[in-house]
């Protein structure tokens, strides 16, 4: 996910090679010397080069706070199937969310957040920017080319990654080939029945600005499975 590029150079969220940039900052300078005209227009382009260079925060921030918003309310619902006897029994709301919160894995929840903040948020905004790049065209040939390059080429990495990003963080990386064994595929193809659609509206009706954080919405949903499938 790290590979790929947000423009054609290939670089990490639109970013070439250092001296690559250097040498267009001194053409720029000669030409704006010889032409004052050109200024405002180059300008504009490294202002719009440097934005397409930063890391992307806004989406990388939108997508660990929604991580986090799915693995609590997954992390809720299995302890609330685990104590349903108890709860229903119970007439005090102090008591109800006691039993509910007191038991929160936060180190799971920080395990997602970081998950989201560092690899899915701005792995995958510089994927959609990335097919954004070689089919900017909306039309049906190029929906149906994004949506399949999702599921094959997105979709098996990001459950490659988050597999590998939860045994490390547990210190289970020697169990990581039984892990993939077990549950990579399963999880893959349940990914497809569901991502499929929603890749879909995705590409079909969300801009590109907003697309993380519409597949981040749609993970909250998905986390009721991957949690529990991460966490057997």
């Amino acid at each position: 996910m790290g590979s790929l590029g947000a423009s054609g150079n290939g670089g990490l969220w639109g970013l070439g090679p250092f001296h690559n940039n250097t040498h267009r900052r001194r053409d720029k300078k000669r030409n704006n010397d010889s032409n004052p005209s050109s200024s405002k227009n180059a300008a504009a382009g490294e202002s719009s080069t440097a934005a397409s260079s930063r890391f992307p925060l806004k989406q990388a921030a939108t997508a660990a706070s929604l991580v986090l918003t799915g693995d609590t309310i997954a992390q809720l619902r299995q302890r609330w199937l685990k104590n349903k006897d108890s709860v229903r029994h119970s007439q005090d709301l102090k008591d109800i969310a006691s039993s509910l919160l007191c038991e929160h894995d936060w180190m799971r929840a920080l395990r997602m957040t970081s998950y989201g903040l560092l690899l899915y948020g701005p792995g995958s905004y510089a994927w959609y920017q990335y097919l954004d790049h070689c089919m900017p065209k909306q039309n049906a040939q190029n929906l149906v080319t994004k949506v399949v390059l999702n599921q094959i080429v997105l979709g098996p990495t990001v459950i490659g990654i988050i597999f590998a990003w939860n045994n490390l963080w547990q210190g289970k990386l020697s169990e990581l080939p039984n892990k993939y064994k077990n549950d990579a595929l399963p999880t893959l193809l349940t990914g497809f029945r569901f991502w499929i659609p929603v890749s879909i509206l995705n590409f079909g009706l969300v801009p590109l600005q907003a697309r993380v954080a519409f597949m981040s919405m749609s993970s909250i949903f998905w986390n009721f499975y991957l949690s529990s499938t991460m966490s057997r």
